[in-house]
């Protein structure tokens, strides 16, 4: 079984040493040994230390290798949009197996690669690019296939759940833990695609695609990230018995005229402490899924990193190559749900709010009042000085309240704190953050 491995870097080369290590074993398992017919680079003169490839196999044609009549399987770990998604529809196109871990050109533009892998007969596979070495896709796509899924909630980056970790361990504030988790390896160069919720979004994208059996794109996931939560939103959210996290959240659920559609989003979240989720620390990844037939279920592991997304990688080609060596494929994308995505405004959420008030008669009334008019309802109050929890420095005659709301409409409590921010008796709103689980 003849591949083709278009990038070579932290990754590839982790699928090479793991594919030399393991020859013996992949060759058993699959009932033909796996040879490397190429790897294309960007590069050719690049160091690449001691690996166990024949220096003949580089090449910087992609197009090129992936034409070739004796390659069975490409495997891409390049990433990006284009070239990757050129070479890819061409792969498939011509019947090759594909194997990718490009999260990004799946949420763009999975579309265009399934109905290219169904018009050649070949597979695509891509456990590797939602949470590292999780076994996490093949079975929302084949083991739970029986069942109805109603919610996928997860913790699917790394890097800021290291930070998060950091802020909740040590009290430090964004910009520290960030400057930690470059120091450490965690964040790259250019941490915007981590922290503003990018990456995140694309892989709840393609969860809640094979959740819900119905399409989903970058485009329609609700996206915020991390820059804005601070040390005085970390303490606050202690005080409740809550940490957060970046969540990705895919559910199901019902719009106003009654029609089944699905949310996704992602965003920072207090859950409390006895979620599952919540004990989630470091670079760790974890996802839970909640079905009619099969109850909660938890995956979790390293999310990220060579060596566990190449065990990803490789995994998938062991499925690819045993069903081309028996003549068979994988089953073809299932979207047959064809689910509306419903707008952020209708989903149903919860808010944690810190204002700094006024310290006068009346006012805990009037902000009441606000709630009231957006038929919103507060679950509890915290009242103390201000810059208590806010961190704020606060001025005489002023005060903190600190409120949570049962659950409504994104729209009515976006609209709630919209008026509130407009109210005389509201020096500021210090701090606004979504709940998640039973706080």
């Amino acid at each position: 079984m003849r591949l083709a491995l278009l990038g070579c870097g932290t990754v590839g080369q982790e699928v090479v040493r793991l594919l030399h290590a393991q020859a013996a074993d992949l060759t058993a398992r699959i009932g033909a040994p796996l040879e490397i017919a190429g790897i294309a680079v960007r590069r050719l003169g690049r160091d690449r230390g001691d690996l166990p490839v024949d220096p003949a196999l580089f090449t910087t044609d992609a197009l090129g290798l992936i034409k070739r009549d004796d390659v069975d399987v490409v495997i891409e770990v390049v990433g990006g949009i284009e070239p990757a998604r050129g070479w890819l529809v061409e792969a498939l196109r011509a019947g090759k197996s594909v194997v990718t871990a490009n999260k990004a050109l799946l949420a763009e533009d999975g579309v265009a690669l399934h109905e290219a892998a169904a018009e050649g007969g070949g597979d695509l596979y891509y456990e590797a690019s939602v949470a590292g070495a999780i076994p996490l896709l093949r079975p929302l796509r084949e083991s739970l296939h029986g069942d109805r899924i109603n919610r996928v909630t997860g913790i699917v980056n790394g890097t800021t759940n290291f930070i998060l970790s950091a802020m909740d361990a040590t009290g430090a504030g964004f910009a520290e833990a960030l400057e930690e988790a470059t120091e450490l390896g965690y964040a790259e160069a250019d941490p915007t695609a981590d922290v503003e919720g990018f990456d995140a979004a694309a892989k709840a994208a393609i969860l809640a695609s094979l959740a819900f059996h119905t399409r989903v794109g970058a485009a329609d996931v609700h996206r915020e990230g991390i820059t804005e939560v601070t040390a005085a939103d970390v303490a606050s959210a202690q005080a409740m018995g809550c940490t957060i996290k970046l969540l990705c959240i895919a559910a199901r659920g019902v719009d106003p005229a009654g029609r089944e559609t699905v949310s996704v989003r992602v965003h920072p979240a207090m859950i409390p402490r006895s979620h599952p989720l919540a004990s989630v620390g470091d670079a760790f990844n974890a996802v839970f899924v909640e079905a009619d037939a099969a109850g909660q279920l938890m995956f979790y592991g390293r999310g990220a990193g060579g060596a566990p997304t190449a065990s990803a990688v490789l995994g998938d080609v062991v499925a690819v190559a045993r069903n081309r060596l028996a003549g068979v494929r994988a089953a073809s994308e299932s979207a047959y749900a064809d689910l509306a995505v419903r707008p952020m405004g209708e989903a149903l959420t919860r808010y944690h709010v810190s204002l700094d008030v006024a310290d006068r008669p009346g006012v805990l009334a009037a902000v009441a009042g606000v709630f009231a008019r957006h038929d919103v309802s507060i679950a509890t109050v915290r009242q103390g000085s201000a810059g208590g929890s806010s961190g704020a420095a606060g001025r005489a005659g002023d005060a903190e309240l600190v409120i949570v709301t049962h659950v409504a409409p994104d729209a009515a409590l976006a609209a709630t704190v919209g008026e509130l921010r407009g109210l005389d008796i509201v020096r500021s709103v210090t701090s606004v953050l979504r709940v998640e689980g039973g706080v």
